[in-house]
C-alpha cells in the first residue's frame, strides 16, 4: 500500500490568495522529499507558482490545476480540458454583477481557467480590506451560497461550488476537484488536506470520495493547521 498526500493550496498550505510562509515552505519541501505528495487547486498553474514557489512546486508528483482539468508534472503539461461557457452563462453572471446588494465592484469578476470558470462578486482585484470586507458580508447574506444553487439548477450540465474566500468555481458536472479520485489505485492509502470540506465547498466532494476509499480528509482552517497535522502523523 503506498500513502499519497493530496493538499489543496489556498487556505490549506497559503494564506488566501498568499504566499506560503517560509518556515512552513522549508518544512513541507522536506515532506515532499520523502513523500508522495499531489496538489490540487481551483486556480491556474502561474498563481499556484507564484503562491508556493518553483522549488516546492517541483517537488510534488503532480498539481492538479483548475481542479483538476489542468494537469503538470513540472513543466510538463500532461494534460488539459477545455470548455466553452455557454452565452447564457456569462449573461446570469453579468446580471449578478450588476444587481448583487454587495456594492463594491473591483473588476475581474469572471476568470476564464481551462475547465473552470472562477466567478467574484467583488472581483479578483480587491483589495485585502475590500475581500474582507465581502467575507463579512457574505457569512451574513449567503450570496455566494445562493449564486451556486442558482446556476446548479439552471444549468444542469454545470456544478457550481464555493471557492476559497469571495469566489464560485463552475465546472462541467463531474469536472471539480473528484475527478482526480480516479486517478489513483483502489489500493492506495489517500490522506486529504483542504479547507472548504463544507458542503457546497470545492473540497466538500473530492473529501467524501476519499473517504469512501478508505482514506482521511483533515478539515483545516487555515496553513497554519495544516502544519500542525503533518508534525502529527
Amino acid at each position: 500500500m503506498i500513502v499519497r498526500y493530496i493538499f489543496d493550496v489556498d487556505g490549506t498550505l497559503t494564506p488566501s490568495r498568499g504566499v506560503i510562509d517560509p518556515e512552513f515552505k522549508k518544512y513541507f519541501i522536506e515532506f515532499c522529499i520523502y513523500n508522495h505528495v499531489y496538489l490540487v487547486t481551483g486556480s491556474d498553474r502561474a498563481k499556484t507558482l507564484e503562491q508556493i514557489g518553483k522549488d516546492t512546486y517541483y517537488w510534488c508528483d503532480l498539481v492538479y490545476q483548475c481542479s483538476g482539468n489542468d494537469v503538470w508534472s513540472g513543466d510538463d503539461n500532461i494534460a488539459t480540458k477545455e470548455f466553452v461557457w455557454p452565452d447564457n452563462l456569462n449573461e446570469f453572471c453579468d446580471y449578478w454583477i450588476n444587481y448583487s446588494n454587495y456594492n463594491i465592484k473591483t473588476g475581474a469578476h469572471k476568470d476564464v481557467r481551462p475547465g473552470l470558470l472562477n466567478f467574484s462578486i467583488v472581483g479578483r482585484n480587491a483589495t485585502k480590506k475590500q475581500r474582507d470586507d465581502y467575507v463579512a458580508y457574505d457569512a451574513h447574506a449567503k450570496e455566494r451560497e445562493l449564486i451556486a444553487r442558482l446556476v446548479n439548477e439552471n444549468f444542469p450540465q454545470l456544478q457550481a461550488k464555493i471557492a476559497g474566500e469571495t469566489g464560485i468555481d463552475i465546472t462541467l458536472k463531474g469536472n471539480g476537484k473528484e475527478q482526480i479520485i480516479h486517478e489513483f489505485s483502489p489500493h492506495d492509502k489517500l490522506i486529504f488536506f483542504g479547507d472548504r470540506m463544507d458542503p457546497g465547498g470545492n473540497d466538500y466532494q473530492l473529501s467524501l470520495e476519499v473517504v469512501n476509499s478508505g482514506g482521511n480528509a483533515h478539515h483545516v482552517k487555515d496553513w497554519k493547521q495544516t502544519w500542525e497535522i503533518l508534525k502529527s502523523l
